[in-house]
């Protein structure tokens, strides 16, 4: 029996520890896109309708990862906005497609995490979840890699206002691997008590123009994510967390 190497260490429903993430953008025919143009039009038009924030730019999403020796290694090809949403929403149909994101698992000094909910003008309003966003073009170097490690901590700056100088960013990665969706989570501190930390990122989040972020949601115990509504991937990787904890 041989092995697809494309896809060889990578299982649903696992959380995989990485010391290193290499990806890559590459051509790559999604045949989703290009024969359900109709069926994806009138979907963006239904869920985008009442929220001109959303807007059908482009996007990156992974068709092939590898795990070997603590590193993944990850094809992705670009798309727009409104396919993503079209196959997520029609429940991943075709070959193996992923939305491979990268998150900042973001601690305060005092242990607790913070998450951010996001707001009613978005595609995933009151939603919690740390901040983070599908890769896109800002995070495609010349060489062609795709920065997964600068779209953790973009990501993080853009949604909470809070700067390099104030985080303090792990090497490590912890992979949470669900059909359709890998979350590359990466530990970040902020050198503040949980309470301060969050009332600082809501008082920048206060200046910016159209914040994607409503709240910032302090998690202290895993009972305490029974409160909110965070997604499956969001709940496996704190109970995975404090479970190590």
């Amino acid at each position: 029996m041989t092995t697809d190497r494309s896809t060889s260490g990578v299982e649903n429903n696992s959380i995989v520890a990485l010391d290193r993430v290499e990806a890559r953008v590459e051509p790559y025919d999604w045949v989703f896109a290009r024969e359900s143009e109709p069926e994806i039009a009138a979907h963006w038009a239904k869920i985008s309708a009442g929220k001109p924030a959303m807007f059908n730019g482009r996007v990156m999403l992974q068709h092939r990862a590898a795990i070997e020796d603590g590193v993944c290694r990850a094809g992705y090809f670009e798309t727009d906005y409104a396919a993503f949403m079209s196959w997520r929403d029609f429940g991943h149909p075709g070959p193996v497609i992923r939305n491979g994101f990268a998150m900042a698992a973001l601690r305060a000094a005092d242990g607790a995490f913070l998450l951010g909910k996001m707001g009613e003008h978005t595609a995933n309003p009151g939603k919690i979840y740390f901040a983070a966003g599908t890769p896109d073009r800002e995070d495609v170097r010349d060489d062609g890699s795709l920065d997964l490690a600068g779209s953790v901590t973009r990501e993080l700056c853009e949604e909470t206002g809070l700067t390099l100088g104030e985080i303090d960013v792990e090497d490590r990665w912890t992979a949470v691997i669900l059909e359709g969706r890998i979350a590359f989570m990466r530990p970040v501190s902020v050198r503040l008590p949980a309470d301060e930390a969050r009332a600082l990122m809501l008082s920048r989040m206060a200046e910016q123009e159209e914040p994607e972020l409503s709240d910032i949601v302090v998690l202290r115990t895993l009972a305490e994510c029974e409160s909110y509504d965070l997604p499956p991937f969001m709940r496996r990787y704190l109970a995975h967390i404090y479970d190590q904890n």
